[in-house]
């Protein structure tokens, strides 16, 4: 019997189950970025990895904030450096598209939460940059969760097995008796299992087509459909 949840966040509360990487790019697209998607995820590699050798992202910092600085970041590693109205103009574009898709996505699941808020404790478990917790005020939905265990702060990333044992220890729950939701079938899924935990796997657009060939018998395509999951 599920007597608790655990929420991934990026890539699950806020993109559909589509990874990032594709939301950026769709951004940059929709900025008119001339660059070709190879170059892009390239950039996107290398800002990733300068956000974690640096603390650019503050705890203040909500997501619009976050993609600004994130843009800014990813738009220094292109091949050819725009002038500097130019590039400023990506970058608030490019914020702003990605901002409101998220804020669409998290609206969509709203209401699921709230219900599942009613009847289970939750807890949020997620790669991030330390600044999740105004993310989540900013959106409206921290109040939906008991707690937030969250790499940055606890100094350990998925997959490590320790990010849900620490999210199933929070809820005074034992594995088997807490569902694990998240998008990533290497980074949520396998190692909530691990544990002994039930998974639901959203699946969406990965960052490799290797990852969108691969299946698990407990798969949703939307996370309202928790719910249904649960009633069954």
């Amino acid at each position: 019997m599920i007597k608790g949840i655990i929420f991934d966040y990026g890539g699950t509360l806020d993109s559909r189950g589509v990874h990032w990487s594709e939301v950026l790019w769709q951004g940059y697209q929709q900025a008119g970025v001339p660059i070709d998607k190879e170059t892009f995820r390239t950039a996107y590699v290398e800002g990733e990895r300068a956000l974690a050798r640096e603390r650019i992202i503050l705890p203040q910092d909500n997501f619009h904030t976050l993609l600004l600085k994130k843009v800014a970041l990813e738009i220094c590693y292109l091949p050819e450096q725009p002038a500097g109205s130019l590039r400023d103009k990506w970058v608030d574009e490019i914020a702003a598209y990605c901002d409101n898709a998220a804020r669409s996505c998290i609206n969509e699941a709203r209401p699921m939460l709230e219900t599942l808020h009613e009847r289970y404790p939750m807890m949020l478990v997620s790669n991030f940059y330390g600044n999740i917790d105004e993310v989540l005020r900013d959106y409206g939905i921290r109040d939906l969760f008991k707690g937030i265990i969250e790499s940055a702060v606890v100094g350990v990333r998925k997959p490590n097995p320790t990010l849900f044992r620490l999210g199933v220890d929070a809820l005074e729950l034992n594995a088997d008796e807490v569902l694990v939701v998240g998008d990533s079938l290497r980074k949520d899924i396998e190692p909530a299992e691990k544990l002994g935990c039930h998974v639901l796997w959203l699946k969406g657009k990965g960052w490799t087509a290797e990852e969108d060939q691969q299946t698990h018998p407990n798969t949703i395509t939307r996370v309202t459909q928790v719910l249904d999951w649960l009633d069954r």
